[in-house]
């Protein structure tokens, strides 16, 4: 009786240390809302370099010259570098145009990146730059 008790304890925890990875980090799918597209114009405050994730924050102004700050995740530093992104040409005062998804949250300025276009036109994608089409 202790055996099985043991035994279905030590199950459980197995079963419960399997799923600690998958709950620790979330996909891009679950956090922003693939069907709402967005697009913001504005000016680079801050490029973060960080893991897992980096992340684009951008200043935009509205149609009243209210300016709000967005957010957009992109992908892990290294993918990025790999894929010939170079801190040196995004940086705090590029203006950019963003292209992404919104956060399911859609009372927050946030968003997915999937494409960053520089005022010059060279493109960006989450990974690295883009071939003009």
């Amino acid at each position: 009786m202790k055996r099985r008790i043991f035994a279905f304890c030590v199950a459980g925890l197995v079963a419960l240390g399997m799923g600690v990875p998958l709950w620790a980090h979330h996909s891009f799918a679950a956090a922003y809302d693939l069907k709402k597209p967005v697009e913001v114009h504005g000016v680079i405050t801050k490029v973060l370099l960080e893991n897992p994730h980096s992340w684009f924050y951008i200043n935009v102004k509205d149609a009243n010259g209210k300016t709000e700050e967005w957010a957009f995740e992109a992908g892990t530093p290294s993918g990025m570098l790999r894929n010939g992104y170079k801190p040196s040409v995004i940086k705090a005062g590029a203006e950019v145009t963003i292209k992404g998804f919104h956060a399911r949250d859609l009372t927050k300025p946030r968003g997915m990146l999937s494409e960053l276009i520089l005022a010059d036109g060279q493109k960006f994608g989450m990974f690295g730059p883009q071939e003009s089409h």
